[in-house]
């Protein structure tokens, strides 16, 4: 195809647009709320994801070293605890920071903590945070197995409690994001095809005097492309505006929230991006396709 036949195909496409301006307002726009559900969607899964992790770096798992343990004995404890795959962190505590943290949480009771200073109780142990939550019971287990470990506290029924609200945001919204995105191509299709109808006779006779099915199809899918970044524009400029909105919100409930999610929602900056491609790159590939399927069964003349 010549460029000059490539660029008149593209303009005509283009103004299609305007010839049908009514069903192109329709198929835009429940595009755009369709995908816009679709980015908050995601948005939600992120934020549960973020939750998760932040409630887990909370819950941490304390494993307590024998008190008859030497220092080697200790070192080579943290040694092994370190070296075990899916553990993200680890923070040794003293028995003497165990009781200088302890004299911080009763400040209002330091004073009977200072009894213990000469008769320490507490037990040195190490802190450990994990990558992965679903873990913690097997790893609990094994560091039971590790030579001079005295006992291990892990909140494996809490965390196997987040583990499936993360597991069920997760599945609930890839259900969602694929019906919306049916919904989506189907309603694109739905507006192409009625055009294409329309046209019938002109794609019949263009077929009669030798034109080719990428000549037919172009201005169609320039038009069902067109409309796609067009919704794709819109539902990121909606979805970053309202999300920006919630984050706001959200720091003004404090309370079981922040102890939820901590300081706030997943940050702006860390999504608009990704919203903004994922939302331009759906709009065009939900156009493109949704014009090709539609013109497909018109080109056998």
């Amino acid at each position: 195809m010549k460029p000059s036949a490539f660029a008149f195909l593209t303009r005509r496409g283009v103004r299609n647009l305007g010839k049908h301006w009514a069903m192109t307002i329709a198929c835009i726009a429940s595009l755009s709320v369709c995908m816009t559900l679709n980015t908050f969607a995601n948005l939600a899964e992120v934020n549960v994801d973020s939750m998760v992790n932040y409630l887990g770096q909370q819950n941490e798992m304390v494993v307590f070293v024998d008190p008859e343990a030497d220092d080697a004995a200790t070192a080579a404890v943290g040694e092994r605890i370190a070296s075990t795959p899916g553990v993200s962190g680890v923070q040794f505590m003293s028995k003497q920071d165990t009781l200088n943290a302890y004299k911080g949480f009763l400040s209002d009771y330091a004073s009977l903590l200072d009894e213990f200073e000469n008769d320490n109780p507490f037990k040195a142990n190490y802190r450990v945070s994990l990558s992965d939550l679903s873990q913690m019971a097997s790893i609990s287990q094994t560091f039971q197995t590790i030579p001079g470990v005295y006992s291990v506290s892990a909140p494996v029924e809490m965390t196997h409690t987040f583990v499936e609200i993360q597991r069920a945001v997760t599945k609930g919204g890839q259900i969602v994001i694929l019906v919306l995105m049916a919904v989506s191509i189907i309603t694109v299709g739905s507006t192409i095809r009625l055009s294409v109808f329309a046209r019938r006779r002109e794609i019949e006779i263009m077929k009669y005097v030798g034109a080719t099915n990428a000549m037919v199809t172009l201005p169609f899918f320039i038009e069902g492309l067109t409309m796609g970044l067009i919704s794709g524009a819109i539902t990121s400029a909606a979805s970053i505006g309202g999300y920006y909105y919630i984050v706001q919100v959200s720091g003004t409930f404090g309370g079981l929230w922040e102890m939820l999610m901590g300081a706030a929602l997943v940050p702006v900056e860390n999504v608009w991006q990704t919203i903004l491609l994922y939302s331009l790159a759906a709009g065009a590939l939900i156009g493109g396709l949704g014009s090709m399927f539609s013109i497909r069964k018109h080109l056998n003349v």
